[in-house]
């Protein structure tokens, strides 16, 4: 027995893991993002309060409990967030078997057997009994273990990233929709007014003809023009119904569950609050969906480790501690006991291109693996630029559209007042309200249009919501602790062994 102790303790003390290690790829840093170095450039101005949010709760900066209880409610209560909550558990369980398959595995066995002497190869007729213990223990002296415990943790570590970007996803879904609805609730309201302006111009045009001032041709317009605006009414009614609907179900709750909550309408929501940018790198390092993908490497490299352990033997140290009489009462009786212990070899080395068809397909994984992760870091970054620009003109569109609805309004004045008098035609004071209309609706528009990219800047670069809603409903056991990140879309993702 002492003998296999030693021959085990050394072998264990040699043992390495084979196969490449894991080596996040490097990263080159940029001190900012083009778009925001050259708006900083351009305009020294702030335009914004120096309070900051944190990306990982931007709606909190919109100013809006209701936004912020909704955005609460779907962190809690979406089913697709519990699809992968349930997801990100089922691979805490793969990670605790991998840790417990490097441990011995002990199991206790008991057996009655009735046997005749023609048959007994003990020599013993009758009534037997058999019981004890079984130790089974696969020594891991090439790491086919450790790299599988590697992987399932990388694994984990990328289920929960996962999750975290969907969060993201949702609540960016879920702000973008109430910024929506707020929107074309004040279009409502604004083709409302419109309609009040052309039932009065109506019946200036109505009074004009009785008095001999005008032609039925004016009267025929102003009510076409009249019914064209009101036909605009039932898309936006509809328009907001459906938002309403797509917010309810975001939140987990059935598609009317918040009509008469949302029903009131409300100013649009916008951020009032500056948004300070780190070094794209480190955004990139905050961004889930970025983690998710660097840790799928990590997974992908430690498998090549599981599958090139196969070239070696596998050693497995079994033992039994038994008790064996022909009466049940004598079981552990002196005499009665017996112990085996073995050292078994699993080799298939007659296998080899087998073998190295898996390790050759594990690498072809992890290159891929490192492609899509190459991408998804192309992707953000082109994300994050497009939306900071986006939000950079939509500003500017919705400045000059809050300075031509001023200038409209005042020419709807003068030319009312001028038709009037008889200085114009019906046709010019048509031309303008029709202009003042226009631009209304595109005012709003704007206004919509850069809050709805605000959140697409403050989604391209925040990271998980806090506190995450599976921070106290699963954790990963151990002492192992996670790699610090890169997120270069360039270099290797291991070095070879």
């Amino acid at each position: 027995m002492t003998k296999y102790l030693t021959i085990v303790l050394a072998a264990v003390i040699a043992g390495c893991a084979v196969g490449p290690d894991y080596k996040a790829p490097e990263m080159t840093e940029a001190e900012t993002f083009f778009a925001q170095e050259a708006k900083n450039s351009s305009d020294a101005s702030h335009l914004h309060s120096p309070q900051l949010y944190s990306p990982n709760s931007f709606w909190q900066g919109f100013d809006d409990p209701l936004l912020a209880g909704l955005v609460k409610r779907t962190l809690n209560n979406n089913y697709t967030l519990q699809a992968m909550l349930a997801r990100y558990r089922e691979a805490e369980s793969v990670l605790r078997l991998a840790r417990r398959e490097q441990w011995p595995s002990i199991t206790s066995y008991a057996d009655v057997t009735d046997q005749s002497l023609a048959r007994s190869e003990s020599g013993v007729s009758g009534t037997v009994y058999d019981a004890g213990l079984a130790l089974q223990w696969e020594l891991d002296l090439f790491g086919r273990l450790e790299r599988a415990t590697e992987a399932a943790l990388a694994s984990l570590q990328a289920s929960g990233a996962d999750l975290q970007a969907m969060q993201v996803v949702l609540v960016g879904q879920l702000t973008s929709s109430y910024i929506e609805l707020r929107g074309m609730q004040n279009q409502l309201a604004v083709t409302e007014n419109n309609i009040a302006l052309q039932q009065s111009s109506l019946q200036i045009v109505e009074s004009r003809v009785r008095a001999g001032r005008g032609s039925r041709f004016d009267i025929l317009r102003a009510r076409a023009q009249l019914e064209a605006t009101r036909a605009a009414v039932p898309e936006l009614r509809a328009g907001i119904r459906a938002h309403m609907h797509r917010i309810a179900v975001l939140t987990g709750q059935s598609p009317h569950a918040l009509i008469a909550e949302l029903q009131e309408s409300s100013p649009l929501p916008y951020s009032v609050h500056s948004l300070v940018l780190d070094a794209p790198g480190d955004v990139l390092r905050n961004r889930p969906d970025i983690r998710a993908a660097e840790r799928k490497v990590a997974a992908a490299t430690a498998r090549i480790g599981v599958a090139t352990a196969d070239l070696f033997p596998r050693f497995t140290l079994s033992g039994l501690l038994g008790s064996y009489a022909t009466s049940a009462s004598d079981l552990f009786e002196s005499g009665s006991d017996y112990r085996r212990v073995t050292l078994g070899i699993d080799w298939t080395f007659l296998d080899r291109a087998q073998v190295n068809a898996r390790i050759n397909a594990a690498d072809a994984s992890a290159e891929a693996q490192l492609a899509s992760y190459r991408q998804a870091v192309l992707d953000a970054l082109e994300e994050v630029e497009t939306w900071l620009v986006r939000h950079q003109q939509a500003k500017v569109r919705a400045a000059v559209l809050t300075e031509a609805v001023s200038a409209a309004e005042q020419a709807v004045a003068q030319a009312t007042t001028r038709y009037e008098r008889g200085y114009i035609d019906y046709f010019e004071l048509l031309t303008t309200e029709l202009e003042l209309t226009r631009i209304r609706d595109a005012h709003v528009r704007s206004q919509t249009a850069e809050s709805l990219t605000m959140v697409n800047v403050y989604r391209a670069v925040a990271g998980a919501p806090e506190p995450f809603i599976f921070s106290a409903k699963a954790s990963v056991s151990g002492n192992d602790t996670e790699p610090e990140n890169s997120v270069a879309p360039q270099g290797e993702p291991y070095e070879r062994g």
